[in-house]
């Protein structure tokens, strides 16, 4: 199986979550990454530090959502995507 680069995982981690309607807990968003415990914690330091994510506490306890800046994130992304598409490259 081949290795995820950086931007295909960062892409990932923000589609589960904005598939979860925007709010999914830690330990399930981190299940659905498949990405094991430490470089998920480097991930999402990453995506709260680059406000790409937020952390939302609430009364049954932390969730992560998207910020307007993960959700562009991800549009540039299928754009790209699109793109290399339509050339076939």
């Amino acid at each position: 199986m081949a290795k995820r680069e950086k931007l295909e995982v960062v892409k990932d981690i923000l589609k589960i979550i904005q598939d979860n309607h925007n709010s999914i807990k830690p330990t399930p968003l981190l299940r659905k990454s498949n990405l094991s415990t430490k470089r998920f914690s480097i991930y999402m330091k990453e995506l709260l530090e680059k406000e790409f994510v937020k952390e939302m506490k609430g009364i049954d306890g932390k969730h992560f959502s998207l910020t307007i800046k993960g959700h562009r994130y991800l549009e540039k992304y299928q754009s790209i995507v699109n793109f290399i598409d339509e050339f076939e490259l």
